[in-house]
């Protein structure tokens, strides 16, 4: 169990605090959606909850068999859809992979990056496709 504490502080803007760590961070509506897009809306931090997941699990899982990742960039574009409901609609995630890794190690990474738990945890509509860009900074 992890505790976020979430303050709405008026006008589109919420701050919002992990409790084990007392980090901190910020979120705002988006321009298209009446905010000022001043920081993560609520759906940027799904889009980057799914990067940043993809990228730990795959590190758990290099880790495990000596594989450095090191320098490893993960880009997500987020597309909003907005029938029957504005929701997200598609997390195009691409992974640049810097350095030599052998190919049994990139069947093992390509698929703990899908079975992240964000990953798992999208509702079957998000259309969330996942490339490898292998040996590119």
């Amino acid at each position: 169990m992890v505790r976020i504490d979430i303050r709405y502080e008026g006008d589109l803007h919420c701050a919002c605090t992990h409790e084990p760590s007392g980090s901190e961070l910020t979120t705002d509506a988006p321009l298209d959606n009446q905010g000022r897009g001043e920081s993560f809306s609520p759906t940027d931090l799904v889009a980057t909850a799914l990067g940043s997941c993809v990228a730990t699990t795959m590190g758990i899982v290099a880790a495990r068999h000596e594989v450095d990742l090191r320098g490893m960039r993960v880009t997500v574009v987020k597309h909003m859809a907005s029938e029957p409901t504005r929701r997200i609609g598609k997390l195009v995630t691409v992974l640049h992979i810097p350095g030599e890794v052998s190919t049994d190690d990139r069947r093992r990474l390509e698929a703990a990056a899908r079975h992240c738990p964000v990953h798992a945890s999208l509702a079957p509509e998000v259309d969330a496709p996942i490339t490898f860009r292998w040996g590119v900074a």
